[in-house]
This record gives C-alpha cells, sequence and structure tokens, in this order.
C-alpha cells in the first residue's frame, strides 16, 4: 500500500517545476520588472491600484520638457558605504547640481568613465545647470531623472553616490 502511495506522490510531483527565468539585458526583453523585488514596499506616497501606462510621444523628450528635476529625498550629504548582491546590475552614480556633487563628478570621473557608469541627474534646475555638468563629464552620459524610487527601494538620503552590482559607496 505504502508503494502506491509514494508511486502516486511521484507522479503528481514530478511535473511540479518552474521554468526557468534567464536575466539579462542584452538588448532583448526589458529587466526592469525584475527589479520590482528590491526592497518593493508600498507607502502612503503610492496609490494601491497604479494607472494605466502613458501613452509615449512618436519623438523623444526634449530636455527642456523634463527639466526642472527634484528629488525631495535626497540631498547633497554624506553616504555609508554598504554591499549590495544585485547581479548584472549596470553601475550607476546619482547627483545633484550643487558643489559637493561637482566636486566628487571631477574627483571619480575617469574611473566613471572606465565602468561605464551611467549618471542620474536628481536634483536640477535647467538646461544650463545640465550643460555645465554634462561639460564636467565629458562623455559620461547623464540622464536627468528622479531618484525618488531608487532612493526609497534602496534606503538612501544623500548624494552623490556610487551603485553597482557590489554595494553603495561614495
Amino acid at each position: 500500500m505504502k508503494s502506491i502511495y509514494l508511486l502516486g506522490l511521484c507522479c503528481l510531483f514530478g511535473n511540479a517545476h518552474a521554468g526557468l527565468n534567464v536575466i539579462a539585458d542584452l538588448g532583448g526583453e526589458p529587466a526592469a520588472p525584475y527589479f520590482d523585488g528590491i526592497n518593493n514596499q508600498p507607502n502612503e506616497f503610492e496609490s494601491p491600484n497604479p494607472p494605466e501606462a502613458a501613452v509615449l510621444p512618436a519623438a523623444p523628450a526634449s530636455l527642456a520638457s523634463v527639466l526642472p528635476i527634484s528629488t525631495p529625498e535626497l540631498t547633497p550629504g554624506s553616504v555609508e558605504a554598504r554591499r549590495l548582491g544585485l547581479p548584472g546590475m549596470q553601475p550607476i552614480f546619482l547627483l545633484g547640481n550643487d558643489p559637493l556633487s561637482r566636486r566628487w563628478l571631477d574627483e571619480r570621473k575617469e574611473s566613471l568613465r572606465q565602468l561605464r557608469a551611467v549618471g542620474l541627474v536628481v536634483n536640477i534646475e535647467d538646461e544650463a545647470a545640465f550643460g555645465e555638468l554634462q561639460t564636467l563629464a565629458g562623455d559620461i552620459e547623464l540622464l536627468p531623472v528622479s531618484g525618488s524610487d531608487l532612493a526609497k527601494r534602496l534606503g538612501l538620503q544623500h548624494y552623490p553616490v556610487f551603485i553597482s552590482e557590489k554595494g553603495i559607496e561614495q
């Protein structure tokens, strides 16, 4: 009787397995949905029902149309280094339009260039200020974006900061 019971269990659970998800950013499927699990916790600022996806314009947005960028959760200041386990994450750094960020970028731009890090400018007023930062960065890509989501997920309060698959450091 036990052997029939075990045979039944083997047949029942023998085929129960999940398919593998291969995560890589090689120009195929976007990896952003896989990052939803990084400290993705609800808060009072988010509605429980996300809005419908917006229809994107046919042409890319101009720099003037996205500025100014303000991230109230992040201010210039000191950041304590900590380890992360985010394999495959592209190196990024957060900065703003302030003396600390400019000095930090100027001191580290060669290593940021070698790592092919992308800069996310989280506090910037206008095109002229963004142009000055881009001139200081040289050929390092800078993007004006809100850092609210990253600040929430990674528990950040200050910038400038470098974020890689290994951890957070200033």
